[in-house]
């Protein structure tokens, strides 16, 4: 009986960080992908004269295959490290998704974490400083299009990727970012289906 419960006990903490590293390693590479895909349409927009040359098949794998072991790396480090820390709370984490800030709050310290989690939010805010500057060179080239079909051609094809960007960005950032007085299970669980 006891070997069986800690196999339960095991395999959850097991699916746990598969989870974990799960997540990470997609909005790793989500967030990769839209950095490229933002200088996608920069170049489409800005150079298209370049666009070949600049986004051909070979630059698009390169960037591919950086967008996964960014990713990759991510959720390694991430999911090493947090599942290493010593749990002084119990192992019940009353949340429907395994996220790393609720098994932080189970650990006696997490000082390790947190370096990775500045890590982590450094390369996003070097991703989000890109997408913003591209925008606004591309709101610039747009700015200069004489006619108002070319204007609403050119915002056509971004109008979608700023709606992605923008949803994923604002839900990660009110997770993440939001005040514990306004934290509830319910709420969380909202956020983190976002």
């Amino acid at each position: 009986m006891h070997n069986s419960l800690w196999g339960m006990k095991h395999i959850c903490y097991q699916g746990c960080a598969t989870q974990a590293f799960l997540l990470f390693f997609f909005l790793g590479i989500e967030f990769s992908l839209l950095t490229i895909m933002c200088y996608d349409r920069y170049v489409a927009i800005c150079k298209p004269l370049h666009y070949g040359t600049l986004l051909g098949s070979r630059a698009c794998a390169h960037m591919a295959a950086a967008a996964l072991a960014t990713g990759f790396l991510s959720a390694l480090l991430h999911t090493a490290s947090t599942f290493s820390l010593p749990l002084c709370q119990g192992n019940a984490l009353g949340q429907f998704f395994c996220e790393i800030p609720h098994i932080l709050r189970l650990s006696c310290s997490h000082s390790r974490e947190l370096g990775h989690i500045v890590v982590s939010a450094c390369f996003c805010f070097g991703c989000f400083i890109f997408i913003v500057f591209s925008y606004v060179q591309i709101f610039r080239a747009v700015l200069r299009i004489p006619s108002e079909h070319g204007w609403h051609k050119a915002f056509s094809t971004c109008l979608p990727h700023l709606a992605v960007v923008s949803l994923f960005l604002s839900t990660g950032t009110f997770a993440h970012l939001k005040p514990p007085s306004i934290s509830s299970l319910s709420l969380d669980l909202m956020v983190a289906v976002l």
